[in-house]
């Protein structure tokens, strides 16, 4: 007992040990003390009783990544000969209690699903878990009276599990933020850091320091309070030629998407699973008979091409137009590749008065994107898997969207079935356009 008395929790961690709750998601900025507090809690309680505590991260390639290391020196730190430092986990000889460690991403799926047993899942730098990661995770740990530890440093306005958890949580769930100031034992040092960042640059500071999100303008491509405000009600009716983003499924767990957009209101997105290419070119053939669209802008990358092949041959080659993703930009000077330059159309976009369907999903998509730069300072965007993996699917509404950017579309006032026709370089780009309208 008395080596239990040895470990000291500070003040804004009791609730780790004292309040009975199904999730307890801290975060906050360097110098909190999370990553010790959560060691010497889970130590504490530990020795107090028998229990199965899981370590877990999104990424454990060996166990150097996981907090086995932390763990090992905080009981050497209070001399707790109680516990054993194995190789690939830690064991209460007196009792019984067992730490293990695995990481979370889909080759370890499997055996995730086996810890049923667990009393605690300690789910550490929480930030970079993905949205599929925790579906599976969170059934699993179901256990009577078991709990779920999440400490995370927050990185993105979106993060996943803060969006899933802590943005609104429910009765069962504990969110606490905790920062330097809050933690009596961070050095003196490390306060001095922090005041020096203060002083230096404020924005800098809220983040590193305080957990806040970092600014999306410094990393994001498009702005989530611009997408929020767009999908608010404000336009009646449109007259603007009706344009169709078609983003082909590539794989099982993604989605074909048919996005419906007239200049500045985009209102429409018919969601479709598990079609094969046959199936996508019939839909899009009735879509094509009773909405008429001027363009329908297909994701020609992977199997979408056999969907593209079926609607020419229908006779479809005036209103349905292949783009390819990785292709050459229009403005490659700009743009890195053809999806870049859809991507910044479409966050041009909001920059006006513009109406989007409200739909949850594709606003995180939307937010969800990086953009970076390659060697001549072209823009080009996160790769898609990267997005994928934080999410916990593809960006397929928010493809289909930007696909209708692919190409201006301009109105000729002519009545016609199919398309308004070819459009040519010098319509796309010259500055006259009477009776017209673009994008």
């Amino acid at each position: 007992m008395q080596k239990q008395l040895k470990i000291k929790i500070a003040r804004p961690f009791l609730p780790l040990i004292n309040e009975k709750k199904r999730i307890k998601f801290f975060y906050g900025g360097r110098g909190g003390g999370k990553s010790y507090a959560f060691a010497d809690s889970l130590l504490l309680l530990g020795l107090q009783k028998k229990l199965l505590v899981a370590c877990l991260r999104e990424i454990q390639e060996s166990i150097k990544d996981s907090v086995h290391r932390l763990l090992s020196e905080r009981i050497s730190f209070y001399g707790l000969d109680e516990f054993e430092v194995k190789e690939t986990e830690i064991l209460n000889r007196i009792n019984g209690t067992r730490f293990i460690f695995k990481g979370l991403r889909s080759q370890d799926i499997q055996k995730i699903k086996s810890l049923e047993g667990v009393d605690i899942a300690w789910i550490e730098e929480a930030q970079t878990i993905s949205k599929k990661s925790w579906e599976i995770l969170a059934p699993t740990i179901r256990k009577d009276g078991s709990e779920i530890w999440i400490s995370m440093n927050r990185i993105e306005e979106n993060d996943p599990l803060w969006i899933l958890l802590a943005a609104h949580p429910d009765e069962r769930t504990l969110v606490c933020r905790v920062n330097y100031n809050d933690n009596p034992f961070c050095p003196d040092e490390l306060k001095k850091q922090a005041l020096a960042c203060r002083q230096k640059s404020p924005s800098d500071y809220a983040h590193i320091w305080e957990g806040e999100p970092l600014r999306q303008g410094d990393y994001k491509l498009i702005d989530a309070h611009k997408v929020r405000l767009a999908m608010s009600p404000k336009i009646k009716e449109c007259s603007s030629p009706l344009v169709i983003g078609l983003d082909v499924a590539r794989f099982g767990d993604d989605s074909s998407v048919f996005c419906f957009r007239r200049g500045r209101l985009c209102f429409k997105l018919e969601v479709y699973d598990k079609k094969d290419t046959v199936e996508l070119a019939n839909i899009a053939t009735n879509i094509i008979g009773t909405h008429k669209p001027q363009r329908i802008f297909l994701d020609a990358g992977g199997v979408g091409g056999g969907v593209y092949d079926i609607l020419r041959d229908r006779g479809f080659k005036e209103v349905v137009k292949a783009v390819n993703f990785g292709a050459k930009a229009i403005n490659d000077e700009r743009y890195g590749n053809k999806r870049a330059e859809m991507w910044d159309m479409l966050r041009e976009w909001f920059n006006e008065d513009v109406e989007l369907i409200s739909n949850e999903r594709l606003y995180n998509e939307l937010c969800a994107v990086n953009k970076k730069y390659d060697h001549q300072g072209r823009l080009l965007l996160e790769e898609k898997e990267e997005i994928k993996k934080r999410l916990g699917h593809s960006t397929d509404l928010a493809d289909a969207l930007a696909l209708t950017f692919a190409e201006p579309v301009y109105d000729r006032g002519r009545i016609q079935l199919y398309g308004n026709g070819k459009v040519i370089i010098e319509d796309m780009f010259c500055e006259h356009r009477q009776n017209k309208s673009g994008w």
